[in-house]
């Protein structure tokens, strides 16, 4: 069968990335987490102390930066050649990482990277702007969407689960502002594309996710018309 290329896009906490990972584990897929990519960045702006609002010390740190993923029981992602998986996830990087990934050429490298990461397909990306800009012809798309309360609390849940606990209404402020700077920005902002697939997340389990994505792929494999939502 044709190796294809999904693409997953969707909002913070809705459950794009798990989905993206064990979809990917199930097919025997590269799994291209792009929106790590972008936390490895903003996570050298910070280990720099270069200000996460100058845009030309930014843009001019990401030339000479070397982000790669690698396969080990999930995505590893190594930034200049260390291992800083973890490290990505601290709310510090996801407080930036908005603001760096606005930035053009930061897109224009990290862009570069994932289409040449992917084009033989047998891939699974997900990000804010797969669809639309990294791979819009890509054989499947995909558009993931959940009520925003639900997403402040998986994300709360998860930052417990590595030790950080914040509160609620902290958690969904910032994704509000989120959700708002990453759908309007000039770049590359969050969009469904037209001919993307919707999947709600909010009332179904990580397990449902992962069916429904599976069961689309199988229609896709034998050729069958898939039909948007």
């Amino acid at each position: 069968m044709k190796n294809l290329i999904i693409a997953i896009d969707g909002a913070a906490g809705s459950g794009k990335s798990t989905t993206a990972r064990l979809v990917a584990q199930r097919l025997k897929y590269l799994h291209i987490d792009t929106g790590a990519m972008y936390r490895a960045v903003a996570l050298a702006v910070l280990q720099n102390d270069i200000d996460p609002e100058e845009k030309d010390a930014v843009e001019k740190l990401v030339e000479n930066l070397r982000i790669r993923l690698r396969q080990n029981n999930g995505v590893e992602v190594l930034l200049n050649d260390k291992q800083v998986t973890d490290l990505i996830r601290r709310s510090d990087v996801t407080s930036i990482v908005s603001t760096i990934s606005s930035y053009e050429r930061v897109r224009a490298k990290l862009v570069e990277e994932q289409r040449a990461m992917g084009k033989n397909g047998g891939v699974v990306l997900e990000g804010r702007d797969i669809g639309t800009i990294v791979f819009p012809d890509a054989d499947i798309k995909l558009f993931f969407v959940a009520d925003i309360e639900e997403r402040a609390r998986r994300r709360c849940r998860e930052l417990a689960d590595k030790g950080e606990h914040v509160d609620f209404e902290t958690i969904l402020r910032d994704i509000k502002s989120r959700d708002y700077f990453d759908s309007t920005r000039n770049i590359s902002p969050l969009k469904k594309a037209d001919d993307a697939i919707t999947i709600d997340t909010s009332n179904i389990s990580i397990d449902e996710q992962v069916e429904k994505v599976l069961s689309i792929v199988m229609k896709k494999q034998n050729g069958k018309q898939l039909v948007k939502e």
